[in-house]
């Protein structure tokens, strides 16, 4: 006889309806019902597009970050570049795009290292982290007008030291470096 639990159920969704519309994102109210259960439960779901962040890596083994005031937590946060893919960009493209535009760095080759769900318990999009490599200072740049980056380059090994110290908080940037490290194993320096 087996003691493990049981495997948990999906729940049905019966309807949706709109609930706000933002400049950002839609919340959009939910109504679901669990199979083994006759009443309905509502659900708030943040209907965001989706978002790039990009692992800029130049020549000399150092990452691109940008410092930035954030709303959410009243406090600077230390990131990756990335923003809101365009409807119909390519992710790839759009990493590109967000790197030149927030940083003012361009480089090749570049490509996808993952998609994940921000937070799936309430958001509906996707992050898709991008790596480019060569990255180099080439373009000025084009921030948009609520944006106001502070553009830092610090080598990889003191960027995961930050991550493991608590120096970076963003989720996303912790899930793009995490995603990151088998390629930095045979990126490094000395690495066989």
């Amino acid at each position: 006889m087996s003691d493990s639990p049981p495997q948990p159920k999906r729940w049905q969704r019966l309807r949706s309806e709109p609930h706000a519309t933002t400049r950002i994102f839609d919340v959009v109210r939910a109504i679901y019902r669990h199979p083994d259960r006759s009443q309905e439960q509502d659900f708030f779901v943040i209907n965001p597009p989706d978002w790039v962040n990009v692992i800029a890596l130049t020549t000399d083994h150092q990452f691109v970050l940008v410092r930035q005031f954030r709303y959410g937590i009243d406090d600077f946060s230390l990131e990756i570049p990335g923003g809101v893919i365009d409807p119909g960009e390519d992710c790839v493209a759009a990493g590109l795009r967000e790197l030149r535009e927030e940083a003012g760095y361009v480089g090749s080759p570049a490509r996808l290292l993952g998609s994940i769900h921000p937070n799936p318990a309430m958001q509906s999009n996707r992050c898709h982290l991008v790596l480019v490599e060569n990255a180099r200072r080439e373009e000025g740049l084009e921030w948009d007008p609520d944006e106001e980056f502070e553009i830092i380059v610090k080598p990889v090994e003191e960027v995961y030291r930050l991550a493991y110290s608590g120096g970076i908080t963003h989720a996303m940037v912790l899930d793009a470096l995490l995603l990151f490290t088998p390629h930095w194993a045979k990126l490094r320096p000395g690495a066989v």
